[in-house]
């Protein structure tokens, strides 16, 4: 049983939305509910809850788990079934990685999904070039945004703009560029430096509602941060049958 599970009642945190429908299943197992210093955060919804409780309560262990009303579920991942095999230690923990990145101002933002160096006019396309590991590697491209992407993240903007995820390293996706591939996966140490040739734009990180506006000329550096997140039942939470339910509105 994993350490965390095998000792004094957990303090859990609760994050997402439509909570009445988690907070009575939750009385059945040996947790307190808490608002500050939890040992386990549990965000309830879909991706964004769980980037969002990231985003709030970055380092401690999470456990996302779909809710009910928006995200239905195969006949194996119920809440109840999905939340006893938690507090039995049943459940596989992952260490996910996150992307950081850093202004030359100092400013930084993290993802756990992605970074997405966007444009912030419609009618115009962005400019950048891209350095890796201090080498150049793109001298110029002409898109309408940069998708920097953990694998994790891989499933979301990256996947829509390539067709395809990948599950080690940093994957670079350019979507809308006018030439050269749309996509690289770079190694997972690799350093990357960006700079705005013409803007102005606009740098995300996740669903953060904070935004790094970026002119001509100014740079980011991107890299893998660390520590890496502890996440419970990831293969849950990315299950495909439940997904294939998602997709057909079932």
């Amino acid at each position: 049983m994993d350490d965390l599970f095998s000792g004094k009642p957990l303090r859990v945190l609760v994050y997402g939305r439509n909570l009445e429908d988690l907070l009575p299943l939750l009385k059945k197992f040996p947790l307190i509910l808490v608002q500050e210093q939890p040992d386990l955060v549990i965000s309830h919804g879909g991706d964004g809850s769980l980037l969002g409780a990231e985003r709030l309560y970055p380092g401690i262990p999470k456990f996302p788990l779909r809710d009910r009303k928006q995200n239905p579920k195969c006949p194996l991942h119920s809440e109840l079934d999905t939340l006893t095999r938690l507090f039995s230690g049943n459940l596989e923990p992952s260490f996910l990685e996150k992307m950081v990145a850093v202004s030359d101002t100092g400013q930084t933002l993290q993802g756990l999904n992605d970074l997405v160096l966007s444009r912030e006019l419609v009618s115009s396309a962005i400019r950048y070039r891209i350095w890796v590991d201090d080498t150049l590697f793109r001298p110029q491209v002409v898109s309408d945004s940069l998708v920097i992407a953990t694998p994790f993240g891989s499933t979301g903007y990256f996947q829509s703009i390539t067709h395809g995820n990948f599950k080690a390293g940093i994957g670079l996706a350019f979507n809308n560029t006018m030439d050269g591939p749309d996509f690289t996966v770079l190694p997972p140490t690799a350093k990357i430096k960006v700079q705005i040739l013409r803007g102005p734009a606009l740098l995300a990180a996740d669903n953060n509602p904070e935004l790094l506006p970026l002119q001509h000329e100014d740079c980011i550096h991107m890299h893998r941060s660390e520590p890496e997140t502890l996440v419970y039942g990831v293969d849950v939470f990315r299950c495909q049958d439940c997904y294939q339910l998602r997709r057909n509105g079932i």
